[in-house]
């Protein structure tokens, strides 16, 4: 009888302890508290991996994090020398293995930027950061992943695998493992649990009048191009206006400051700030043949066109024809700030070539309006970081919306067209592969009809192309193209409890949720659940769109 106080409290004792260092109590976990490695890797996706590489001393979750993300810096500047040395062999390589590796160095390059600017973010506090900060990081971190993963998917495309040496892939799969863990220790440590989204909101946004981007530029730059503008339309009057700091012309008549968009770009200044101002160049009507690519030093650039189908990009590379995913683009930009308005972008190498993209985007805090991007199989590539579209026309077939940004298309209209012969539609193919990452499609009072040629086709909101997929349609009007069960999977039953898709307050005949999937990873959300993807929460776009100009709903309508 005596011993039973004994054991209830020793039970009690257990138990607190359980509490204590338990997953699902973690919010009552000091972050600055000297922890046992075993009890801080149990928070991240892969904890043998993190146990391997973390020190056996304890520690606290902003040491533990800041010793991973430094780890992951080491592995990630291994890699890049791995992938050069394999480029020093490429006489005994075909054409797509050589691109697939051109491809794996560059990605490899920028995570070796991206590690750094965020160990510089993390060695300054061991205190949770501000909404902003953290979301600058947590995007970073979240690129990481998904670079290395476009790695290992163009050296699959291409059939190369078998060529390369197997230690590039054992890099890849054991490197990426090590990147979620020190995105797992980010998030837990630094980011916000409450995201504060009005906290960047600026006072005065530029205002934006009927129809037209209200820029504003110097009275020399008025008077040289002021013909060609009074044509656009795009002068107005007032101080909440876009500044425009240099204008440069493209016509393929000559009477321009260039005739090709790509010497246009090269005489743009290299890392601008945004205080400053856009760099604009303004593509005048015509058919440029010519494959765009704007690198991460031209930032803040501004193509301007003469409208949707009037300023027409094109070109044909395709995965059919030897190219990877990746650099199949007609169209490609990974500069900040980026912005693009009123201009056609192509891919025609059409069905049959397999995947083609038009546009593919890495730039953070990019915003394209009034846009058509056209093609087939994956027409617009949203490959990472932060977008926004606007008003935008996308047609495809297969996957046509994909990549694993964090991306909100506002007021689009999505046009799905006749694929190969016994092919069927997804419009969305969202890759995102860890539950940290910050990305996720958000597709909000946008249009889905049929393309004139897309008969009898069956369609679909979207499939699982990775684990943690996670697509949106919120306020839209599907047409009776969309398939009664709206969503379709990748391959059996992988991803169905661990992809996040939602619908909220559709309409048209192809919104009734009544037959639709019964997937785990399946909801009609409420209003509530909407409202955080919306623009404003999501994208924190009060933060960075009202510099551009361009016109957003910042919440559910």
């Amino acid at each position: 009888m005596a011993s039973k106080p004994f054991s209830f409290i020793w039970f009690s004792f257990l138990i607190l302890i359980l509490l204590l260092y338990s997953p699902s109590s973690s919010a009552d976990i000091p972050l600055t508290t000297p922890l046992p490695p075993e009890t801080i890797c149990s928070f991240t996706p892969y904890p043998s991996t993190c146990l391997s590489v973390l020190p056996k001393d304890n520690a606290s979750f902003y040491d533990s994090g800041r010793f991973s993300i430094r780890h992951s810096l080491s592995q990630s500047n291994k890699f890049l020398k791995l992938i050069e040395k394999q480029l020093q062999r490429r006489s005994t390589f075909s054409q797509p293995t050589i691109r697939a590796l051109q491809d794996c160095k560059y990605l490899a390059s920028e995570n070796v930027d991206f590690l750094s600017s965020c160990i510089g973010i993390v060695n300054k506090t061991s205190k949770v950061l501000p909404s902003l900060d953290a979301e600058d990081s947590q995007t970073l971190l979240s690129s990481v992943l998904t670079n290395l993963q476009t790695c290992l998917e163009g050296l699959q495309t291409t059939s190369s695998t078998g060529s390369v040496d197997n230690e590039v892939l054992d890099s890849i799969y054991g490197d990426s493992k090590q990147h979620g863990v020190s995105l797992a220790l980010f998030t837990k440590a630094w980011v916000p649990k409450l995201r504060d989204a009005t906290a960047f909101r600026p006072k005065n946004h530029p205002r934006f009048r009927k129809g037209r981007l209200p820029l504003k530029m110097s009275d020399e730059h008025r008077k040289i191009y002021g013909k060609a503008f009074h044509r656009r339309k795009l002068l107005q009057a007032g101080d909440e206006e876009v500044v425009v700091k240099d204008i440069v012309i493209v016509s393929k008549d000559g009477i321009g400051n260039f005739t090709t968009i790509h010497e246009a770009i090269a005489a743009a200044p290299n890392n601008s700030a945004s205080s400053s101002g856009y760099f604009l160049i303004y593509v005048t009507a015509g058919v440029y043949e010519e494959y765009v690519s704007i690198e991460s030093k031209k930032k803040y650039l501004f193509i301007l066109g003469d409208g949707i189908g009037q300023t027409i990009v094109t070109g044909s590379r395709s995965v059919g024809d030897g190219w990877t995913t990746f650099n199949s683009a007609t169209f490609a930009v990974v500069a900040q700030g980026f912005l693009a308005a009123d201009i056609t972008i192509r891919n025609t190498a059409g069905p049959s070539k397999g995947q083609a993209v038009a546009l593919r985007s890495g730039a953070d805090l990019s915003t394209f309006y009034r846009c058509s991007f056209e093609g087939y199989q994956d027409t617009l590539y949203a490959h990472s970081k932060r977008q926004f579209y606007r008003e935008c026309n996308i047609y495809g077939t297969v996957d046509f919306i994909f990549g694993n940004a964090a991306v909100g298309l506002q007021n689009c209209n999505i046009y799905p067209r006749l694929p190969n012969k016994n092919q069927f539609n997804p419009i969305t193919a969202q890759g995102r592969t860890d539950p940290n990452q910050n990305t996720g499609t958000f597709i909000h009072n946008c249009t889905i009809r049929a393309a004139e040629d897309l008969g009898t086709t069956k369609t679909y909101l979207g499939r699982p192309w990775k684990e943690y997929s996670r697509t949106v349609y919120v306020q839209s009007f599907l047409d009776n193209l969309i398939d009664p069960s709206g969503w379709r999977e990748w391959n059996g039953d992988y991803a169905l409890s661990t992809l996040y898709y939602a619908e909220y307050n559709n309409t048209g005949p192809g919104s009734n949720t009544s037959m639709r999937v019964t997937w785990p990873g399946y909801y009609v959300i409420n209003d509530t659940d909407a409202a955080a993807f919306a623009v404003s929460n999501f994208l924190l776009g009060d933060s960075w769109l009202p510099q551009t100009g361009v016109p957003y709903t910042g919440g559910l309508i």
